[in-house]
């Protein structure tokens, strides 16, 4: 038992920052829409979140207008400029406000319109018109992944549906059908992934999981105020400040308790549910499936559901081509029947696809965090496009991701083939001589969302600066902390404060019959 007592309270202050910081970024993750207008400047934070030449995926791809103008769109939102690229002009004015609302997934010229669909949903820009105007539509999530056209109509690429229109007043909305051989399965790592948000039970589950951040910030806190309070308790001789500082070690290792033996199911649940979501964990999930959760969110009737990510018109093959969380798919028959997987799959990040342009009638060029390649989904060759070397299937001990982490191209700029990588930034794969860098306006207008930034401390990427590729180590350890220190101080209030075991040095039992420390286990606590 003393082991316990003594691993339980220095692993926890070891890790109090860890499960401060996690507990927050959690509660402000599950709340990414209401949040989307909060910013952090740039600045502020460590040089790789700084944009520097076009990086940290300020460019998602761009469209030559009929008029002569480049249009860059991607998080940085949408702007103007010229081919020679001097002056850009701020386009985002009628989007809704903050910076994660102006990503930009994609935008397209449409009979004389401009149409953007961005993280807070669809809009559209008439010729006379100086802002945006936003098109609501009837879906649960707004966020759209991709635009296309084929022949009168339009087509909305949602994460979970397909909505078609002819004159963008009237929409027609569509399920896709489920692919070839479905077996009404879920994703092992989406399971993880909506238990660990509590999106798993809807807004309901969000606000459980939030209650259960507040938890563990509250135990954190708690338990560093006890250690504190004893240490002062200690070196101070005076007869008030020693009544004082009892009182208060009294209400929080009495609440500490309370609140401890409450959720340490949950939060032990949690912990363990997070830890599967980062490397080297992740491994053990990734790829697996298992059946999907009665009455929850995973059990839809929607084979698709938030799994769609891009999606193309072969005008050559006459077919429908499908980028989803779980490969390639394609139909033939204007989604009559079960989408098919390509027999030949292209490598693609699972992260999403943020390249997909078809380059002849085998051949498409796809891009992704695990690098830019041309793939022939005929005959199945692969060859990556900015080495010329083909493409050698990664194990799946190494990294998900590639040495090149594309977020976008451009061939809008006259004699320039530009890649836009997430860390690299811009560089021409034909010319020596990139886009210029980023002007200041554009870096100005463009702060990291708080929501983003929650994201960075959640999955501990934001340690990398400090501490290199070993990153990936501050989720899983600071999971198995929290297991440990969970199930520590679980048995030893069971022991201790449940069962009234006297403690080795003689003092009577810790509790009353209500749970609350006697002065006897206080006095016994404080020598501790």
């Amino acid at each position: 038992m003393k082991f316990l007592r003594k691993y339980h309270k220095w692993i926890s202050i070891f890790f109090s920052f860890f499960f401060l910081t996690f507990g927050l970024s959690g509660i402000i993750l599950n709340h990414r829409e209401g949040l989307a207008s909060l910013e952090v400047n740039r600045n502020l934070l460590p040089k790789n979140y700084q944009y520097q030449n076009w990086n940290n995926a300020a460019v998602r791809g761009s469209l030559l207008t009929k008029d002569g103008k480049i249009i860059l769109y991607g998080n940085i939102g949408i702007w103007e400029t010229e081919p020679e690229a001097r002056h850009f002009k701020d386009l985002n004015h009628g989007i809704k406000k903050g910076i994660d609302n102006r990503k930009t997934s994609i935008a397209i010229e449409w009979k004389e319109n401009l149409v953007a669909g961005t993280f807070s949903g669809l809009y559209i820009k008439e010729p006379l018109q100086k802002q945006w105007k936003y098109q609501p539509l009837n879906v649960r999530n707004p966020w759209i992944m991709d635009i296309t056209h084929r022949g009168d109509s339009l087509y909305i690429l949602t994460r979970s549906e397909l909505i078609s229109t002819s004159d963008l007043q009237h929409f027609h909305y569509r399920q896709l059908p489920s692919p070839e051989g479905y077996d009404n399965k879920a994703d092992l790592f989406k399971t993880l992934w909506v238990i660990h948000s509590g999106e798993i039970y809807g807004l309901p589950g969000k606000i459980l999981v939030d209650l259960l951040g507040i938890a563990l910030i509250f135990l954190t806190l708690t338990g560093l105020k006890i250690f504190i309070d004893k240490i002062i308790l200690k070196k101070s001789l005076h007869p008030e400040t020693k009544r004082r500082k009892k009182h208060w070690i009294g209400w929080n290792l009495r609440w500490h308790n309370k609140i401890g033996y409450i959720v340490v199911a949950f939060l032990l649940l949690n912990s363990l549910t997070g830890i599967f979501l980062r490397p080297p964990f992740l491994i053990l999930a990734a790829g697996k499936k298992v059946d999907k959760i009665p009455f929850t969110e995973l059990d839809t009737p929607n084979p698709w559901f938030d799994q769609l990510r891009r999606i193309h018109y072969d005008t050559l093959n006459h077919i429908w081509v499908i980028s989803t969380y779980e490969g390639f798919y394609y139909s033939s028959d204007d989604f009559q029947s079960p989408l098919k997987p390509f027999i030949h799959q292209p490598p693609a990040s699972v992260m999403g696809v943020n390249v997909l342009r078809q380059v002849d009638s085998s051949r498409y060029l796809i891009g992704s965090f695990e690098g830019l390649y041309l793939w022939n989904f005929k005959t199945g060759e692969c060859l990556n496009f900015i080495t010329g070397k083909p493409y050698e299937n990664q194990s799946l001990q190494r990294s998900p991701i590639g040495d090149y982490l594309i977020t976008g191209i451009s061939t809008d700029f006259p004699g320039h083939y530009l890649v836009f990588d997430y860390n690299q930034g811009c560089f021409d794969l034909f010319e020596s001589i990139p886009l210029p860098d980023m002007p200041e306006n554009i870096k100005n207008k463009s702060p990291l969302s708080l929501w983003s930034l929650a994201l960075e401390f959640h999955t501990g990427r934001i340690y990398q600066s400090l501490i290199g590729p070993f990153y990936i180590m501050v989720v899983p350890l600071t999971g198995l902390a929290a297991g440990f220190v969970l199930i520590s101080g679980f048995i030893v209030w069971w022991k201790y404060y449940r069962r009234g075991k006297k403690p080795n040095h003689g003092t009577a039992s810790l509790t009353t019959s209500e749970g609350s420390p006697t002065p006897a286990s206080l006095n016994a606590e404080i020598e501790k």
